[in-house]
């Protein structure tokens, strides 16, 4: 067992080599993403990491410009009232949704190009 120690520690592996030469990796070719705008696309990306929320963000781009009431958003994902508001407002916090009080009820509009936005914010953090 002695014998395979001192050859294991005698020999170092080419990778063990090449990170004390500094050989084996080069440098990235670009600049990572801003840490502000990564943090950005990241609330986005949490918010729609929900399949719930995935599902709502489809009912209200469906219903257009009216936007879609709480009310009628609670049986399509079979949620209640107060879990679906929860859902929503993550998605307005993540600029995805708008939210407009029309008396007793709260409407959900998608904000316009908002989808648009993130796209180009991702092609521009990986570039």
């Amino acid at each position: 067992m002695r014998g395979k120690m001192s050859r294991m520690t005698a020999t170092p592996s080419p990778l063990v080599a090449g990170v004390a030469t500094g050989t084996c990796c080069t440098p990235p070719p670009r600049p990572a993403a801003e840490p502000d705008a990564a943090r950005e696309l990241a609330r986005v990306f949490k918010a729609l990491s929900d399949p719930t929320r995935v599902q709502l963000l489809s009912i209200v781009a469906a219903a257009g410009d009216d936007g879609a009431c709480v009310c009628d958003l609670t049986e399509p994902v079979g949620l209640s009232q107060p879990t679906v508001s929860h859902h929503l407002k993550v998605l307005v916090d993540a600029g995805l949704l708008s939210r407009e009080q029309r008396g007793r009820w709260a409407y959900f509009s998608l904000v316009p190009d908002a989808l648009e936005h993130v796209a180009h914010r991702l092609q521009d953090a990986l570039r």
